[in-house]
């Protein structure tokens, strides 16, 4: 039988056709007569299938379902009903529906949206704690039974990884700087602060031969400083300032702990994201969070702790607050070490602390004398 739609006067067209129902409870698709009758609801779709009952669709609750078929078929559906779909194939069919139903590509109204609200904020809410609450938890747990061996396994990995990124398009990893008088001078500054403190694990230091201005500690007792921190650096007591607080994070396995909160956070927001672009982007900036969060705590103990042992061995803890005082009046917030510093809160309070200690310094001797700071310096030559 063939689709009309037959035309009187000037009016508007009396649409009368025929469809392709499917009404959502079996696979079977009916051919179904349509039309439209003026009713005292407004304007409605009487829709016929075959021994079936006789449906009506008021034009205004139509909507059109995009993307469900080939571009010559539309599929409509009615507001309310989630399984019952016309097909309509005919061209001038879906003229008359598309001018007739006034709402066709306008979305319906969400049913129940309070509850709605109310789930996505609980789940919300759900992720938020499992971040923030149970993974650095389960983190800080962890931290206390990862064996040494395995500690410092992950480190050595990470180790190489920085090396490499931090590469470019250079061919080999960045080189560890390895002058042997320059080695030496930095062993006696590390002899110097651990003389008295009770490790977890030996040390592992090296300088980067990179400008970089930064200095950080990695897991399983591996610290790493920049060259580019030796070079601004006006004294070795800045850099012994700076090793005191890297060793303190050490001491507190603060490195284990952040790489376990990180490798937990992207777990969770990978489970939820899965892998694609837009996924990417929240697993970085979530985790950027979650680092400054940990570090407001991490750093305030590492601090005291350098500035017990800098007072210790007769260094001035007021050296670490010199350099950044310094970096900040001649650059503002350079990358590095105190871009890293400055990502957390009252860094000024910071450098007060640092140079109320220095009250305390019974007797001030250098880290290193003349000699061995230009030794070090020269490390990477």
């Amino acid at each position: 039988m063939s689709n009309t739609v037959i035309h009187v006067g000037g009016e508007a067209p009396v649409f009368h056709s025929f469809v392709d129902f499917l009404d959502g409870s079996s696979a079977v698709v009916r051919r179904a007569e349509v039309l439209i009758e003026e009713t005292n609801g407004g304007p409605t779709l009487v829709i016929s299938p075959p021994e079936r009952e006789v449906l009506y669709w008021p034009l205004a609750n139509i909507r059109l379902v995009p993307d469900q078929a080939a571009g010559d078929t539309m599929v409509l559906a009615l507001t309310g009903d989630l399984t019952s779909r016309l097909l309509v194939s005919d061209d001038e069919a879906r003229q008359i529906l598309t001018a007739r139903c006034p709402n066709l590509k306008r979305r319906p109204r969400v049913e129940n949206r309070g509850r709605l609200l109310s789930w996505s904020f609980g789940a919300i809410a759900s992720v938020a704690l499992i971040i923030f609450v149970l993974v650095p938890v389960m983190a800080d747990q962890l931290a206390e039974f990862l064996p040494p061996e395995g500690e410092k396994a992950l480190g050595d990995a990470t180790f190489d990884q920085i090396r490499s990124a931090l590469a470019g398009n250079e061919f080999l990893p960045v080189k560890i700087c390895e002058n042997p008088t320059g080695v030496a001078a930095l062993e006696k500054m590390q002899a110097r602060l651990t003389g008295n403190i009770d490790l977890p694990y030996p040390l592992t230091v090296h300088i980067l031969d990179h400008e970089m201005v930064n200095a950080f500690a990695l897991p399983g007792g591996r610290v790493v400083f920049f060259r580019g921190l030796l070079d601004e650096a006006e004294s070795p007591d800045e850099i012994a300032a700076v090793f005191a607080h890297e060793i303190g994070h050490v001491v507190n396995r603060d490195p284990a702990r952040g790489a376990l909160r990180t490798a937990g956070s992207i777990g969770v927001l990978g489970l939820l994201f899965g892998d694609f672009a837009g996924g990417t982007v929240v697993l970085f900036l979530v985790n950027r969070l979650i680092d400054a969060t940990y570090s407001q705590e991490a750093e305030a103990l590492a601090d005291s702790f350098a500035h017990k042992t800098l007072l210790e061995t007769g260094i001035p803890p007021s050296a670490l607050a010199d350099m950044f005082e310094r970096f900040l009046a001649n650059g503002g917030e350079p990358d590095g070490i105190t871009e890293h510093f400055m990502a957390h809160p009252k860094l000024g309070d910071r450098i007060k602390a640092a140079k109320a200690a220095d009250e305390k310094l019974a007797a001030n001797r250098p880290s290193l004398d003349a000699d061995d700071w230009q030794a070090l310096q020269n490390i990477c030559d």
